[in-house]
């Protein structure tokens, strides 16, 4: 499904390989190649899993703020597989996915409210290079969220970066998660947009 990925598929049948097909399997409905080219490295692989399990347990943002947040990151950087995987969890969580389906276009779409806005505003701005945060925008989101908001959003957003360029460089692309589940597919961002 991933053609033009950089790193081949690693073998996973020894007794670890096949422990977290199961526990993918369970949480996913199916594996992702991803999991097995990223799986020659099973302590970067379980490593960069656990810090993002651990990032979906932090309660001080909304889920939904959350997710957009890490969608907008993702969009703009670029990684079809963070989109399309976080569209299908979107859905599995009970988010909106009207909202979730038109991150690619969130400037354009008129779903968002101010909030949503500013933190899709602030995540493009932590995932540019370089970072194009001003005072101005860290200002308005810390009288939204607080201190403790605005450190978890910018958390999520620079661990969305870390797990969208490491995809994005291992060329690693969307496996049609959301496809598979009978979810519309993701708008396109506008030409003027893309990069």
């Amino acid at each position: 499904m991933t053609e033009n990925a950089r790193v081949p598929m690693a073998d996973m049948s020894g007794v670890q390989g096949r422990l977290l097909t199961l526990a993918v399997r369970k949480k996913l409905g199916r594996v992702p190649e991803s999991v097995a080219r990223m799986w020659h490295h099973p302590r970067v692989f379980k490593d960069m899993a656990r810090a993002g399990a651990r990032s979906e347990k932090w309660d001080r943002v909304d889920p939904s703020l959350g997710a957009l947040a890490v969608m907008a990151a993702a969009a703009h950087i670029g990684c079809s597989m963070c989109l399309d995987l976080n569209y299908f969890l979107a859905r599995t969580r009970g988010l909106d996915v009207d909202k979730a389906r038109e991150v690619p276009r969130w400037r354009e779409s008129s779903l968002y409210t101010p909030l949503e806005r500013l933190v899709m505003e602030y995540a493009e701005a932590v995932s540019g290079t370089p970072p194009a945060v001003t005072d101005e925008l860290s200002a308005a989101l810390l009288e939204e969220l607080g201190p403790d908001g605005l450190i978890e959003v910018t958390a999520r957003i620079g661990f969305m970066n870390l797990a969208a360029r490491t995809n994005v460089a291992l060329g690693i692309r969307s496996e049609h998660f959301a496809d598979s589940c009978g979810l519309p597919p993701l708008t396109e961002r506008p030409a003027a947009a893309a990069s």
